[in-house]
């Protein structure tokens, strides 16, 4: 790749203007002020806000050299430059560049176009109760509705610039005193080692903090509400927001960590434990579900009762497939249906639904390609995947059915069993920021269970989560006479 200029290079108009040529955007013009001294402003047209341009820079500077820029332009953070690298650092990013044609110095003055859309709510995590604002691509926003819930002068930012073509900032946050420093300076080396090209997405930041990049199980939760943030924040966990993506990284997180909603906590607890509780249901369900039914009718029809076997025979006596390639074939094509919905227009894509869902359905019961029980079958384990609040947890069960698919096709409920212990073994193995990935199970902090598998009463969580050994362990405060 080819650079115009060197960024090494002393600061000059001759050396900005070859480093902005061929750019259509790239503006530089010439401002006389009253004593017929010039002034040279740089900048792009599409990175600034030109109603301010007037208003913020060039009529004030009808004053100068009578005064300073400082007082000039009082109303703007101006800072100095001194080479070409500040510069060009400077106009990318949405500043104005000002050139004393007479003394030499040169000026930024800051002006970003605000190109963001409003807070809207969440798409992904959408809750009936609750805060309704989610993040946008703006990361300044982001910033602000996180302070907004948590106040505090210990809540610390720590900002970085990852990837040389895209100069994407990326906001490491923490709570001074209460997080693990262990914690903050993992995610921080982590951070500093990153050398790539391009960061367009919180998910590339996260695959090159993930301590294991080829588990199917996600190492961060990636999250678009400020609520969720900040109370991880207040748990002692870090977050790190990345510019242009309103999806920020939460870490370090648990296997059980992915399976707890934002309304838990807002839910009555007794309510709140029982969804909480038909989540890990529903995710047992919908990766074990058809397996077991390809493992009873390939090596274990002995064990199903008569009524329901004779419905099953019925059921699949004109089949030309074998248990295992009607059941791939029918979770294939329940896949293709879900990922065409995803990507088509709304309305389309209800419609795409029907069809899906009924007549493709009862066209492949009757044309025998598929039998009802398992026609019906796939539509409760479909409906149970929906139950993960998490998205990525949810592609990765699809994962494991079809892995448990292959065992119980070759070894029946045995091979289920096996591979069961195998991903159990493997989630043993996943740590999220060196930290145990099955914890508060594996190793055992019995103290986190009051909001594990159950949500207790809020009262009586007094304390932060073990694991994560936070410097401050207490979530009450001594009161005050």
């Amino acid at each position: 790749m080819s650079n115009p200029s060197n960024p090494s290079e002393p600061l000059s108009l001759d050396a900005l203007k070859h480093a902005l040529a061929n750019m259509h955007d790239a503006e530089i013009i010439e401002l006389p002020t009253i004593t017929g001294e010039k002034l040279a402003l740089i900048y792009l047209k599409t990175l600034i806000d030109l109603e301010r341009l007037n208003e913020v820079i060039i009529e004030p500077l009808d004053c100068y050299p009578q005064e300073t820029i400082h007082n000039c332009i009082a109303a703007a953070k101006i800072s100095k430059l001194s080479t070409l690298a500040e510069a060009q650092q400077q106009i990318f990013q949405g500043s104005v560049v000002i050139h004393d044609c007479s003394s030499g110095l040169w000026w930024a003055v800051p002006l970003q176009s605000q190109v963001s859309r409003s807070i809207q709510p969440s798409e992904t995590e959408t809750i009936l109760f609750g805060p309704l604002d989610s993040f946008t691509e703006q990361i300044d926003i982001n910033i602000t509705l996180i302070r907004r819930r948590l106040p505090i002068a210990a809540l610390k930012s720590e900002a970085f610039t990852v990837g040389y073509l895209t100069q994407t900032t990326v906001v490491l946050m923490y709570i001074d005193g209460l997080t693990n420093p262990e914690l903050v300076s993992v995610a921080r080396s982590k951070l500093a080692s990153i050398n790539f090209d391009m960061f367009l997405d919180s998910s590339h930041v996260a695959a090159f903090m993930e301590d294991h990049n080829n588990s199917i199980f996600p190492q961060f939760l990636q999250t678009d509400r400020p609520d969720s943030c900040a109370y991880s924040l207040g748990l002692g966990k870090l977050v790190v927001l990345v510019n242009n993506t309103p999806f920020t990284l939460v870490a370090p997180v648990t296997l059980f960590h992915l399976f707890q909603s934002p309304e838990d906590y807002i839910n009555r607890w007794l309510i709140a434990s029982l969804l909480r509780c038909l989540r890990y249901i529903g995710f047992f369900i919908s990766i074990t579900l058809i397996p077991l039914y390809v493992a009873l009718t390939t090596h274990h029809y002995q064990i199903i009762p008569l009524p329901i076997l004779f419905v099953i025979l019925e059921s699949r006596s004109k089949m030309p497939f074998t248990p295992f390639w009607e059941a791939f074939l029918m979770v294939a094509t329940l896949e293709i249906i879900k990922e065409a919905s995803l990507r088509m227009p709304t309305k389309t894509s209800q419609t795409l639904g029907v069809i899906g869902g009924i007549v493709i359905g009862q066209a492949a019961v009757e044309a025998g390609f598929a039998s009802k029980v398992l026609i019906v079958l796939i539509g409760i384990s479909a409906v149970a995947s929906f139950l993960v609040p998490n998205y990525l947890v949810t592609k990765s069960s699809l994962l494991l059915q079809l892995v448990f698919l292959v065992c119980s096709t070759l070894l029946g409920i045995p091979g289920i069993m096996l591979g069961m212990i195998a991903v159990l073994a493997h989630l043993n193995s996943l740590t999220s920021l060196n930290q145990p990935y099955l914890a508060p199970l594996a190793p055992f902090y019995w103290k986190d269970w009051v909001d594990l598998f159950i949500r207790g009463p809020l009262p009586t969580m007094k304390v932060r989560p073990e694991y994560l050994h936070p410097l401050n362990k207490w979530r009450t405060q001594k009161r005050r006479k």
